[in-house]
């Protein structure tokens, strides 16, 4: 036993790491056979399954000074789950696969183990099973399944011209947390009025909810905004052959965020531009659908023009956002 009684992941083995994972997951009422045999067996009512996976490494996704175990579940659960409710489905499931270094605590693994669960039972799914292997860092690979409930599923391609264009959730958040956390002040120097900013940035939010809302509502197309609502809208306005223009106005900077800006030399409207990490909802609508409150107008859908593209009105951003080979 290591000095101090504290539990690697390394003195467990493998068979005892996964034992210990599968203690902490309760499987719901859709799982046929959970954790334990070669595959999980679920229901799948509708007759159709929507499938989405991620993968988050330690070092680019997330980082262990600056995010608790217990996050980094709730987050790579998160951003899985919004994949699906984008469809317009309902999540199911969730497999997850994890590369973890021997001297990981047991502890930090029991705080991921319930960050995957606690975040899947916001929508009623549950942790069916996964993998694990030994790895230098953390990695972990996400699965998510949905059933549409014999819904129409809403891609991308849908846009037509004399759509509105909605957002369901926050923008910019994440991102503007990420900013204060790499400017070199360290986690204990975040000051009260942006903690919240940190907080989104360590564990999203999405409006699960609205996916399928939208779907009810007759979305024509809709994404999850992961790489920043400019570059995920012009993924929209390319696969439906439209443009899309959004309006500035339509996005307004809270004043906190405005303020943190201020104190970063940085822009707050690019944070909401660009930033994807909150996992908000897009979603374009005919002009005639009478939209809740949990959706906002942003901006219009109009002919491509000779070239689909996404566009902010009288600002000169023609990109951006998160491209792994790039970053």
């Amino acid at each position: 036993m290591h000095k101090g009684c504290v539990i690697r992941v390394g003195d467990l083995g493998e068979f005892g790491v996964i034992r210990r994972i599968s203690g902490r997951l309760p499987q719901g009422s859709g799982v046929i056979l959970g954790p334990g045999d070669d595959a999980a067996i679920l229901e799948a009512p509708d007759g159709r399954v929507v499938v989405s996976t991620d993968l988050l490494i330690e070092g680019r996704h997330f980082r262990r000074d600056w995010s608790s175990g217990y996050d980094i579940g709730r987050k790579a659960a998160a951003q899985n789950l919004s994949d699906i409710v984008a469809m317009g489905a309902d999540p199911t499931a969730i497999v997850v696969g994890l590369g973890l270094p021997g001297e990981a605590s047991a502890e930090w693994l029991d705080a991921l183990t319930d960050g995957f669960r606690d975040e899947c039972a916001l929508v009623g799914a549950t942790v069916a099973g996964g993998d694990i292997a030994r790895s230098d860092i953390v990695v972990i690979g996400v699965t998510a399944l949905g059933d549409l409930g014999g819904r129409t599923p809403v891609t991308r391609s849908g846009a037509r011209p004399g759509d509105v264009v909605a957002v369901a959730g926050r923008l910019g958040y994440a991102a503007a947390g990420l900013a204060l956390l790499s400017a070199e002040r360290g986690t204990t120097e975040v000051p009260d009025f942006a903690e919240e900013f940190v907080a989104a940035h360590r564990r999203p939010e999405p409006p699960y909810a609205c996916g399928p809302e939208a779907a009810g509502l007759g979305a024509t197309a809709m994404l999850d905004v992961s790489d920043g609502l400019l570059q995920d809208l012009g993924h929209v306005a390319t696969a439906s052959g439209v443009r899309i223009v959004l309006d500035p106005a339509a996005l307004p900077v809270p004043e906190a965020m405005a303020r943190l800006a201020a104190e970063l030399d940085a822009d707050p409207l690019t944070w909401v531009l660009t930033g994807g990490e909150d996992h908000a909802l897009a979603a374009t609508f005919p002009r005639d659908v009478s939209l809740p409150p949990s959706w906002r107008v942003v901006g219009q859908v109009s002919d491509a023009e000779g070239e689909a593209k996404a566009e902010v009105s009288g600002r000169a951003e023609t990109s951006g956002g998160w491209d792994h080979f790039r970053e």
